[in-house]
């Protein structure tokens, strides 16, 4: 809330027939079993394989944890989606678990093969593996006494034949301690009280994201639930007739917003309070902005009416009535 207060947005000036709404939010997010693998390549990248659709990026997210965790640049490490008989176990792909609950087994596995590689390097050092130091991708010795050169993540899979075969990790959790979502949306709609269409004309969304992994792509999770949210406040609705049809069963008539449809819905990123039970403070934001838009959408137009406004969908009939009985 404090966020959305600090925003131009809050105190900008509104237009003719234009109403403001703010509405708060709450999920409460989940973790669950997830399983994901990290393959050392021979030349010193990594694979990253898990079995979870990327349906908001989290690909990139589960490369990212590995490449911060392995020392290794971005560019270095590959993410792959394989088929569910090629990895253990994961559970249903949504929009607030996947990041948290594999990502951690990806974290896990990474540390796994961290741990590996610094036995490795004791081996070609032989020195104890409490004397070996993982910094950023290469191993140094500790031990004073020892003349040996650091030695880099591709070095050590270079030799990998004479240390014990392929360096690789996998590992298969019930990821616990997800977060809940906190959400505080800011909503500007123009109302036509002639036909009775409405038009958001400016959205800000600001959320709890724990720690954004992956910023742009936690941004576009927030801006289609936000989309859709306004999609159902507006229009969504289904119709049957007096036998019990549906009348509306395809997305010709099942009104949906397009891009034409919305402004640029800015957010804000409230990184205050990473979430202390996943490694990089992630937690699920996939679902939280679905929940402000109805009843920020719903306010705006109470104010542009002047009553409050309590059935949905908002559309043009439906607000039509409303003008229609405050005028009477």
């Amino acid at each position: 809330m404090q966020a959305i207060k600090a925003h131009p947005h809050y105190s900008a000036p509104l237009g003719p027939n234009q109403g403001r709404g703010v509405a708060c939010g709450f999920w409460f997010n989940i973790g669950g079993e997830s399983s994901a693998a990290v393959h050392v390549d021979e030349d010193g990248g990594a694979t990253v394989v898990s079995s979870n659709p990327d349906i908001g990026g989290s690909r990139a997210a589960m490369a990212m944890m590995a490449a911060e965790t392995l020392g290794l640049p971005i560019e270095r490490v590959r993410a792959i989606v394989a088929d569910t008989t090629s990895i253990g176990f994961s559970a249903t792909t949504g929009g607030s678990r996947v990041t948290f609950a594999t990502g951690m087994a990806v974290v896990q596995a990474a540390e796994k093969v961290v741990a590996d590689l610094k036995r490795r390097a004791g081996l070609i050092w032989e020195c104890p593996i409490e004397q070996v130091q993982w910094r950023d991708g290469v191993a140094s010795c500790l031990d004073a006494g020892k003349e040996v050169k650091p030695l880099t993540l591709a070095e050590i899979a270079g030799r990998t034949g004479r240390t014990g075969g392929p360096i690789s990790a996998e590992v298969s959790l019930n990821a616990q301690g997800a977060g809940p979502g906190f959400a505080v949306h800011l909503c500007d709609i123009e109302l036509d009280p002639d036909t009775g269409r409405a038009t958001v004309v400016r959205y800000t969304a600001a959320q709890d994201v724990g720690r954004a992994i992956h910023p742009s792509y936690v941004e576009g999770q927030i801006q289609g639930g936000v989309a859709q949210g306004v999609g159902w406040a507006l229009n969504e609705a289904y119709v049957y007739n007096a036998a019990g049809v549906l009348e509306n069963p395809s997305f010709l008539d099942y009104r949906v917003p397009v891009a034409s449809d919305l402004p640029m819905i800015e957010t804000i990123l409230v990184e205050s309070a990473p979430n202390k039970r996943h490694p990089f403070g992630a937690k699920g934001v996939g679902e939280a902005p679905i929940v402000p838009p109805l009843a920020a959408v719903a306010s705006a137009l109470s104010h542009v009416i002047g009553q409050r406004l309590t059935e949905l969908p908002l559309s043009p009939p439906r607000l039509l009535e409303a003008i229609d009985a405050r005028s009477a």
